[in-house]
């Protein structure tokens, strides 16, 4: 039961992360010292995405899967549980491609927003 809910209560951890990475350029509206920590959470997303990798927390889930008697999964925790809601097929290099050109994409136009929008307030 504890493990379960653990692995539960990582995908909650691991969703959250990918939210930041995707969208927490916005928080810098806010607080502009969270930059040191966007920037580098946007790399490490990027280089999962090129490089093929799996972030570390997939296997830590898989392993409290297994633990509390729940079968594991294979592949990364894009490819099983956010990639069926999008798409039918499997996850591949190609739309890993993508994926991190997107992440790039959306964070440069997030970027380029917040600082056009603060340069404004300050004149």
């Amino acid at each position: 039961m504890f493990f379960a809910l653990a692995a539960d209560l990582l995908i909650i951890v691991h969703l959250g992360f990918i939210g930041f990475v995707m969208l927490g350029g916005f928080m810098l509206l806010k607080w502009r010292w969270l930059i040191f920590v966007h920037l580098p959470a946007v790399l490490w997303g990027v280089l999962l995405e090129f490089q093929g990798w799996i972030c570390p927390l997939t296997p830590l889930e898989q392993a409290l899967r297994r633990m509390s008697g729940q079968q594991g999964y294979t592949g990364g925790f894009i490819q099983h549980y956010i990639l069926p809601v999008i798409y039918p097929p499997a996850l591949n290099e190609d739309i890993q491609l993508i994926l991190g050109i997107l992440l790039i994409l959306i964070n440069v136009i997030i970027y380029l927003w917040v600082f056009l929008r603060s340069a404004g307030k300050s004149h």
